[in-house]
């Protein structure tokens, strides 16, 4: 079964009547990192953030969207879709280098540790969307 990016590719050139070579001239990206992640049964790594930005380019597709993809390739499960209101502020942490290495870290882990952190971040975000309690 193919992976969500190796999906995400392989839909966009099937309906545009594309080849690896357009997206990698339109992205301004090599023809081969385009085959290997349009083919390669497991992305180890999450892919760089210039390589996933030309990607997206040749693509024609949002760079979250190609982000997003690529995440769940290499066993990062992100939940849910960004609304209208979050993609500004997604735009505004793309380039967060915080935010970057956090992201290359997580791809590092085993699946049990991804699975903590991804917990901790949920309790987080919960405690963080709760009401601060009265003094």
């Amino acid at each position: 079964m193919a992976n969500a990016l190796q999906q995400l590719i392989r839909e966009r050139l099937d309906r545009q009547g594309w080849s690896y070579g357009d997206v990698a001239r339109r992205g301004g990206v090599p023809r081969s990192t385009v085959h290997h992640l349009a083919t390669a049964d497991r992305v180890v790594r999450m892919p760089q953030a210039t390589t996933l930005e030309g990607l997206a380019r040749g693509l024609e597709l949002p760079l979250d969207t190609v982000r997003r993809a690529a995440a769940e390739a290499c066993g990062i499960h992100v939940y849910g879709g960004p609304s209208d209101e979050d993609q500004a502020a997604a735009a505004a942490r793309s380039n967060d280098p915080e935010v970057e290495l956090l992201i290359a870290s997580v791809q590092q882990l085993s699946a049990e540790d991804r699975r903590h952190v991804a917990a901790l971040v949920e309790s987080l975000l919960g405690r963080s969307a709760r009401p601060a309690p009265e003094k």
